[in-house]
Formats: C-alpha cells, structure tokens, sequence
C-alpha cells in the first residue's frame, strides 16, 4: 500500500488519501479561497461562509448537520484564512463515508436561509469585539492591514461590522460561485483504508458535482510604504509590531527565511529575542517573530508587549539583536543547533496527525503533490549561513522595516 495516493476526479476534485494505521481518521477539505479574494464592501463574507455552512442545507437542519458526526464521538470544524477556507473532522475508521457526505453537503448545498444569515452576523460581530478587546491578536492584523494596504491581503479576516451588516445570500452565492473551483478543492484523508474504498466513496460523494473552473484575476500587491505609526488605545501595557514584507511561499529561499525567522524569534524560549531581551533584561513579557507566506508574497513581523516605560529600551535591544544578523554569518556550531531545533520541531508538529493532513492538502493545492518530510529536512540542512546573512541585510535593513506601536491613552 503506498502512504500517499492522489484521486484525480473528472470535475476536478482531488482527493488525497494518506495512509495511516490507527483506528482515528483524520480528514478535511479546503478550498483556494479566503479572505484575499473578497472584494471591498464584502470584506468578511469568506468568514461569514464558513460559519454559515452549518446553519441549513437541502436535507439536513442545522442540528442533524451538529450532530451527525458528534453523535458518534466525532469532531466537526472549520477555520478561515487569508487564502483557504478548510473544514475538518475526525471520528472512529467506520464513519468515514459519513463525513465525506457531510463535507459534500455543507459546501455544495446549503441553503443559506435569510433567518440564519441574520442571526449569525450577531455572532460574529461579538467576535468582533473580542478581538477588538484583545490588542495583543489585534495590533497583528492591523500591522498587516498596513503592510499590505490596498491589496486583497490588507484587511481583516473578521471583517468589517458595516460590510457584514449589508451582506445578503446573494452576496454569499456570488462569492462561492466566482471562487470555490471544483480544481482548487482538496479532500485529503488520513487513515487506515485501502484505495478502492476511497476511490468509491469520492466518485459517489463528490463525483457527480458540477465542474467550476472560473479563472481568478491574478492579485497586485502594492511596493511597501514604510511608515511608523503610533495609535493610542484605552490599554494598560504598550503592544509593538516591527517588519516588512518578503517574497511568497513558492521563492527558493523560503526554507532559509523560516529558520532564520525561527533562530530570531521563533517557537520556545531559546530565541535570540526571547533570551536577549525577556531572560536577560526583562522587560518584554511576550516577545517573537513572526513569518507568514502567502503565494506572492510574505509578512516578517516582530511583536513584544511591555510597559509603556520600557518600550524604548526594548525596541533599542531588538535593533540590536537584529543588527548583529545583518553584521557577521552565525557559527557553524550555531547552525548546526539552530538547524536540529528546527527539524525537531517540523517532526514532532507532523505527530499532529490533523495539522498534518491540513498541511498536506495545502500542498496539493499549491504544488500539485504532498511535500515529504524528508525532502524538508533535506532543504532545511542545506542552508547556509551565508545565506541567513543575506537574508537578514535584506530584510532586517531599518530603511525597510515599517512599526506600529498601541500604547496607553494619557
């Protein structure tokens, strides 16, 4: 049996079965299309989409579609992003054709009643507020909002409150219709089945599914207009955001942007930022760095929260953490530390067996197959140090580094 398998259907669909020996399946669907692809006025419809999937299909009410999966122990969600919409679900081996159907359901036939439509904008505008109360999530939105202004890729995920509150099903049709193509869905699966019985149930479930292959215009991204911008909020700690935009997911010198990004600021506390500057001084409770690629483009970003009376001093040390990048290539005992931190961390994510299939389906869309961890061992290994060097002149140069600082009202 081989681990990956690709089921091509003819309207386009793909379906991605990972095999995997457990008695839990994990599965999802996504489809090329997120917050990016709204159009101003509608900004937040992507989002609305996705919660009102579950509110009303041609046969089934909100609570058989809540409770098909949970009434066997199963697990149902779905999350947006700036390029994907992804719905997941995992649930006991037996149940597998009753998740499929439930996918296919959701997305291909829900009904969009007007009750439900206005009931959910409700919800979603006390998410809204939420994240509006949280300035630590919302200064990095608003940081990207600026970074990427005027382009799909500069507004919220949530929304806007007056564009959800004119959002109509028309509104919502027009957009599955212009963006849900039938080739760019991936269905990906990890799980303890054999091929025939995927290829059987995908060519029932989502075989007789009408093609949609309309063509996307392709998306401008705005050259970055460095600016420092302070806005005072009724807070009590000061929150501060550094960086720029980089290339896209798809540049040769991707690999080496992430460890870079992972050697500065990256996950545990043994980050360049996070020991010189929480552990040695501190003065920033929450201190790191951020990478995020889109597929033309990409966002550097570093975040600290501190006290108001600090923030000077923090900001100065992280200048000069970032200037001792730019100055001299690390040693090559650091890069070897540096790059066996990374590789474990990539390794031990991929024991999540659901990031996992996400990811992998992710890659169908964007590749046109499933990335090995081999093959991303082998890329990280290759990286020099040389080139981490010029990555950090590039991207670490003051003259183009944008800010944006929250702090206290007086």
């Amino acid at each position: 049996m081989k681990e990956y398998n690709i089921i091509q259907l003819d309207n386009g669909i793909r379906v991605l079965l990972h095999y995997q020996k457990s008695p839990i399946t994990h599965t999802c669907m996504i489809v090329n299309a997120g917050a990016r692809h709204e159009e101003q006025g509608m900004y937040g419809v992507a989002h609305f989409i996705e919660h009102l999937l579950f509110k009303r299909t041609e046969r089934r009410s909100t609570n058989q579609i809540l409770n098909r999966l949970e009434e066997v122990g199963g697990d149902l969600n779905a999350y947006t992003t700036k390029e994907y919409t992804c719905i997941h679900a995992s649930f006991l081996n037996p149940y597998l054709g009753r998740a499929l159907d439930l996918f296919e359901d959701v997305l291909f036939h829900s009904t969009f009643p007007d009750t439900e439509v206005e009931k959910e904008k409700g919800v979603i505008l006390d998410e809204i507020a939420s994240y509006l109360d949280s300035p630590e999530e919302s200064i990095m939105d608003d940081f990207e909002d600026l970074l990427f202004q005027g382009s799909g890729l500069g507004h919220n995920i949530l929304g806007l409150a007056e564009d959800l509150d004119s959002m109509k099903r028309s509104h919502i049709e027009a957009f599955i219709q212009a963006n849900y193509n039938t080739d760019e869905l991936v269905v990906a699966i990890a799980g303890d089945y054999s091929l025939k019985q995927v290829e059987r149930l995908a060519q029932k479930i989502f075989g007789p599914i009408a093609a949609n292959r309309v063509v996307k215009p392709a998306q401008q991204i705005p050259a970055l207009v460095v600016q420092q911008t302070v806005i005072e909020k009724p807070i009590n700690q000061a929150h501060y955001m550094l960086g720029t935009q980089t290339f896209g997911t798809f540049d040769d010198r991707k690999m080496g942007m992430l460890l870079l990004n992972n050697i500065l600021g990256g996950i545990g506390m043994s980050s360049i930022l996070n020991l010189g500057i929480r552990e040695k001084y501190g003065i920033a409770y929450t201190i790191e760095s951020n990478l995020t690629l889109y597929k033309d483009t990409g966002n550097f970003s570093i975040y600290l929260g501190t006290d108001e009376e600090k923030l000077k001093k923090a900001v100065s040390l992280v200048f000069k953490e970032l200037d001792k990048l730019k100055k001299a290539p690390i040693s090559a005992m650091q890069l070897r530390k540096a790059k066996d931190k990374f590789k474990g961390q990539i390794a031990l994510a991929e024991e999540g067996r659901m990031s996992m299939i996400i990811a992998e389906a992710k890659n169908i869309i964007d590749y046109g197959d499933v990335v090995r961890l081999s093959d991303v061992l082998a890329k990280i290994d290759a990286v020099s140090s040389e080139a981490l060097l010029e990555l950090a002149q590039l991207y670490f140069d003051r003259d183009n580094l944008m800010s944006l600082t929250f702090i206290p009202e007086d």
